[in-house]
């Protein structure tokens, strides 16, 4: 079982009260694919990148199964972005995004990674989301992931995208936008009424929210509580790409909701390893005996009589 995910592959440079590092393995895409491949292989990682980028970043995903032929190679410059983390690691100032080569992308999926059953189009333009999609012929599950800037700018394109998926992933604040209201339950039936069959609202640090079709298809999952945390970038990529990593490990192309809960549970710890080291440095020595461990503690954290 195999997995197809595109998006953005990127060079981040980050600032954190800690340490600040520069030209680490960034992007919405190379995250998810790593998270994915705890579970899967292969992950076919579909984006594009420049000349300036790194090929250690390239060897490590394939050193984890994650296949790099649909890397797109451009002459031109990555995508780059900057930003630092304040004391409340919540919060976070965006210096500065160089759009680079992705800014006239077309997603061409390669004919190896059209066959998987399973789909990502992780947070992207909305016309990118939407070139992939027509080219995954044989996919049994579509998830996406946005973001406030394509609510804004492209919301039109974007509600065509939900029309196709089986699965919105998006932030607190975003779902309250996209959806006109200030009540997360309402703006998860919002959303879900605008064509996917089910949606994932990222709450952080105080963990997600799972609606599915019926009334009392409801799950409320909390996150790994952590003593400390280090580097958030990419934390909500890595929680969808555990998430449809752990549902292709068990053939679960076609979902019902009870699957996605355990599915949203594995992701969730994932993403906690994420946040514990700058960029995929932590993710890349996580394994499935590491999630179950912390899974089992997050069950005793939570259960009650």
């Amino acid at each position: 079982m195999s997995v197809v995910i595109a998006g953005s592959v990127a060079l981040d440079n980050v600032k954190t009260p800690q340490d600040e590092q520069k030209n680490l393995l960034g992007g919405s895409a190379s995250y998810a694919a790593l998270a994915a491949s705890v579970f899967v292989k292969p992950v076919h990682l579909v984006g594009i990148i420049g000349h300036d980028f790194p090929p250690q970043h390239l060897d490590m995903l394939s050193s984890h199964g994650v296949d790099i032929s649909g890397l797109e190679r451009s002459s031109g410059a990555s995508f780059t972005w900057s930003g630092e983390y304040h004391e409340d690691m919540n919060n976070r100032t965006t210096h500065n995004v160089a759009v680079n080569v992705l800014e006239n992308w077309t997603v061409k999926i390669p004919e190896e990674a059209q066959k998987a059953k399973i789909a990502v189009a992780a947070n992207m333009h909305p016309e990118n989301q939407m070139q992939m999609i027509d080219q995954c012929s044989a996919v049994d599950f579509i998830a996406a992931d946005t973001m406030d800037l394509w609510i804004s700018i492209a919301n039109e394109r974007l509600h065509d995208v939900l029309k196709r998926i089986d699965l919105l992933v998006i932030n607190d604040g975003e779902a309250k936008e996209f959806a006109g209201t200030t009540n997360l339950v309402e703006a998860g039936r919002k959303l879900l009424a605008k064509g996917p069959k089910f949606v994932i609202v990222k709450r952080g640090e105080h963990g997600s929210y799972l609606f599915g079709e019926k009334k009392e298809h409801f799950f409320s999952c909390s996150a790994y509580p952590l003593h400390s945390v280090f580097d958030p970038t990419g934390a909500g990529d890595s929680f969808l790409g555990g998430l449809v990593g752990w549902l292709a490990a068990h053939g679960k192309t076609k979902p019902t909701f009870d699957d996605l809960k355990s599915a949203v549970v594995h992701g969730s710890v994932v993403a906690s390893y994420t946040c514990e080291a700058f960029s995929t440095h932590k993710l890349q020595s996580v394994t499935p005996l590491d999630v179950a461990q912390r899974i089992a503690e997050l069950k005793l954290y939570t259960q009650f009589a």
